[in-house]
């Protein structure tokens, strides 16, 4: 089996719903625990012995550089791949695998996600299923409560609940290289890419199970969540 050592990270994001956190820096440097979010997701990319990363950048670009060059580029070969805030996911993925990529197959992902999913997991299911993506999708964590209603009458409430029957997409990606060709020049990857592929069967998705989680950073209200699981995933930077 082809060994993955290649991820793209678009962390070109404004993060609008984050500001003012966002006044001064791209969402994917808002801190989690004190450190950047894309130092978690370096940190969880390389336990999986990943060498080179892709990083898209857009939104004050020069601050993810600094911090790059700050901490010695963590180890690993990395390129940068600018593109506009207004092209959207799918100008930042296309340029980024245009410019940088040369392996037949590569993580992908955004840059304001955090997981402690096993990659190993989804690259074996990538590779069984050959498609041109494979989607890691988790359970709906609804942030409502769920009113259960029985007989017409109201008969009880569930909060936080995960919905196992309605997943989501975690933002979380293994591309086929050949996924470029169907990218567009901008635009949202989710909305023009995925739906074209699942019509056309070119699609699978890799489960979370077991102790695998998963938390989207958007707002100022997931800081303090993502901070717990932080905490539980990479519990000896805590020691």
């Amino acid at each position: 089996m082809e060994k993955l050592n290649t991820a793209v990270i678009i962390a070109g994001g404004e993060g609008s719903r984050l500001k003012p956190l966002t006044d001064d820096r791209p969402k994917a440097l808002i801190e989690i625990n004190g450190k950047p979010l894309l130092y978690w997701i370096i940190q969880w990319l390389k336990s999986y012995d990943i060498k080179h990363l892709v990083i898209g950048v857009a939104y004050k670009k020069e601050r993810i550089y600094e911090f790059m060059k700050q901490n010695d580029n963590f180890g690993l070969k990395v390129d940068f791949s600018e593109h506009t805030v207004e092209g959207g996911t799918a100008q930042g993925f296309k340029l980024a695998i245009k410019r940088f990529i040369k392996d037949e197959n590569f993580l992908a992902m955004n840059g304001d996600e955090l997981t402690n999913m096993d990659i190993y997991k989804i690259w074996t299911k990538h590779n069984e299923k050959k498609p041109l993506v494979t989607m890691a999708v988790a359970p709906f964590h609804c942030r409502f409560s769920v009113v259960e209603i029985d007989d017409g009458k109201i008969s009880g409430f569930r909060y936080g609940h995960k919905l196992p029957n309605v997943p989501v997409s975690m933002g979380v990606y293994v591309f086929n290289i050949k996924v470029c060709d169907v990218i567009p020049e901008k635009g949202s990857i989710e909305d023009i890419v995925f739906t074209k592929l699942a019509k056309d069967g070119k699609m699978v998705p890799y489960t979370l199970s077991g102790n695998e989680d998963w938390i989207s950073v958007n707002t100022i209200k997931d800081i303090s969540d993502a901070e717990e699981r932080i905490k539980k995933w990479f519990s000896k930077h805590f020691a």
